[in-house]
C-alpha cells in the first residue's frame, strides 16, 4: 500500500462502448488509471477498450472456461466465486479494486444491455458503504453517473465539481430519500439551499452554462447524471 492515489477501472459485463466513442464523450476518462479489474464477461469489454486486466473476478458463467484459461495463461490473477452468491460480479470487482487500494473507481459496462435489473443494481453500487468517501462513477457514452453523499465525514456539506462542457445536461435525482440543502453553481436552473423530494422530477434536465459548475448538498444522497449536449 502506498500513499499515492490509485485510480481503478472496473469493467462489468454489460454493454461496453467503442473506445473512440468513449474518448469523444468523456475526454481523459482513463487518465492516470493504474488498476483494471474485470467482472466475469467484462474481460471481453476490457479487451475491446484496449485495457490490460490486472485482476479478474467472477463466477465464470459469462466468460466460459476457455477464455478464463486464456486469461490465466497470460498471468492474470483470477478470483473465482460460486455461481450461487449474494453479490453480483460487478460488486465483487468493485470490492476487489478497493481491497487493492483503489482511491477512485470508474465502472464501465454498468448501464447498457438487456438487463434493467443489473443496471439499477449497478447504480445502487454507488451507495455501497465501502465506497463512502471515495470518488466513484458509472460511465457510458451517453451518461456519467455519480453520487453525492452528505453530510461528509466532517459532518459538513459535500460539494461535487460538475466542471465540463457548456450545454451538457445535468440531472439531480434524490437517491433513497429526500435531499436537503441543495445549492448549485453554473447551471441554468439554480438551486439555493433547497430540498429535492424523492419521487419528484424537479432536478431533471438542468444544463451546464459554463465549463465551471458545482452542486453542494447539506444532507441526503443525490444522484448526479451528466449527459452530453448532443444527446439531450
Amino acid at each position: 500500500m502506498t500513499d499515492r492515489p490509485i485510480r481503478a477501472i472496473v469493467v462489468a459485463d454489460g454493454a461496453v462502448p467503442e473506445r473512440a466513442a468513449l474518448d469523444a464523450a468523456w475526454p481523459g476518462w482513463a487518465d492516470g488509471a493504474t488498476l483494471v479489474v474485470a467482472a466475469d464477461g467484462g474481460a471481453r469489454g476490457a479487451a475491446r477498450l484496449g485495457l490490460d486486466i490486472d485482476r479478474w473476478v467472477g463466477d465464470g458463467d459469462s466468460l466460459g472456461e476457455e477464455e478464463l484459461a486464456a486469461l490465466e495463461a497470460r498471468g492474470v490473477p483470477v478470483e473465482r466465486s460460486p455461481v450461487d452468491k449474494d453479490e453480483s460480479d460487478a460488486e465483487l470487482a468493485v470490492l476487489a479494486a478497493l481491497r487493492f487500494g483503489a482511491t477512485d473507481v470508474t465502472i464501465l459496462g454498468a448501464l447498457g444491455g438487456a438487463r434493467l435489473d443489473h443496471a439499477l443494481a449497478n447504480v445502487a453500487l454507488l451507495g455501497h458503504p465501502a465506497l463512502h468517501g471515495r470518488p466513484a462513477q458509472l460511465l457510458d457514452v451517453d451518461a456519467r453517473v455519480r453520487l453525492v453523499d452528505a453530510p461528509g465525514r466532517d459532518g459538513g456539506s459535500v460539494t461535487l465539481s460538475l466542471d465540463g462542457r457548456e450545454g451538457d445536461g445535468i440531472s439531480l435525482l434524490p437517491f433513497g430519500a429526500d435531499v436537503r440543502g441543495v445549492t448549485t453553481a453554473g447551471l441554468r436552473y439554480p438551486l439555493a439551499g433547497e430540498p429535492l423530494a424523492l419521487g419528484s422530477s424537479r432536478g431533471l434536465s438542468n444544463v451546464r452554462l459554463s465549463a465551471v459548475a458545482a452542486v453542494t448538498v447539506r444532507s441526503g444522497r443525490l444522484l448526479v447524471i451528466e449527459t452530453p449536449a448532443t444527446l439531450r
